[in-house]
């Protein structure tokens, strides 16, 4: 009795295994999911120069389905599955950008302080960098993109990032005219609490259109240069 169910299941599997994929389910994970389409993802659902939906589920290479899919470079991950209704799954992540760095050939910074190409879907809305040389320079201002990503106030204000040909830092917000100083990146929860409590007071007092130049590169303080 035994052997017959091994066999019965046995049989049932490989008669299973033995059928093409029944449909094909492309997820995007989270939101903005904006930087690729499904249908160029469908584009890359080839295997043996065949379409995985003309491909039994025995011969169906998932893992390598899943690290073609994961090279693409809008994508930053996806899984590849089949579930209990033969159905093809794919769940794709795809990569966040945070700045846009604006130079003779453009990209994207993304989560992950990684290098990303533009889109030919979607243009992000996002943080401006200029000055960036070459990638090396990356790592060294990701930290101020983080900060003011993940800051309700500065990722309202700043607009753009600029480094000069010595490296210092400069920041320019929006609906003003003065430049913002932030020289090196030591101390720079210390230095954006400063320029806060700065903007909130002369926004309050009616003062912003005074000013010049708001350094930031002394401790505890902000200096600040007005219009003659």
């Amino acid at each position: 009795m035994i052997i017959i169910i091994i066999f019965l299941y046995v049989f049932s599997s490989m008669k299973s295994n033995s059928k093409l994929i029944s449909s094909v389910s492309i997820n995007f994970i989270g939101v903005n999911n904006l930087f690729i389409s499904k249908a160029k993802v469908d584009k890359l659902l080839i295997q043996n120069n065949e379409y995985i939906g003309c491909i039994s589920k025995d011969v169906l290479d998932l893992k390598a389905l899943e690290l073609k899919i994961s090279s693409n470079e809008m994508i930053e991950k996806s899984e590849v599955y089949i579930n209990i209704e033969g159905e093809l799954v794919i769940d794709v992540k795809q990569r966040k950008p945070y700045a846009r760095v604006i130079s003779d050939s453009s990209y994207y910074i993304d989560s992950n302080a990684k290098k990303m190409p533009l889109s030919s879907d979607h243009s992000a809305r996002v943080l401006l960098v200029y000055g960036l040389t070459n990638e090396s320079q990356i790592d060294k201002v990701f930290k101020l993109i983080k900060t003011i990503y993940d800051d309700e106030f500065l990722s309202l204000y700043v607009t753009n990032i600029l480094v000069d040909t010595n490296n210092e830092i400069y920041l320019q917000i929006r609906d003003s005219d003065f430049e913002i100083l932030v020289g090196d990146l030591n101390n720079l929860d210390q230095k954006m609490k400063n320029f806060k409590a700065f903007y909130q007071k002369a926004y309050k007092d009616g003062i912003l259109k005074n000013y010049k130049k708001v350094n930031l590169q002394y401790n505890n303080q902000v200096v600040c240069t007005k219009n003659i």
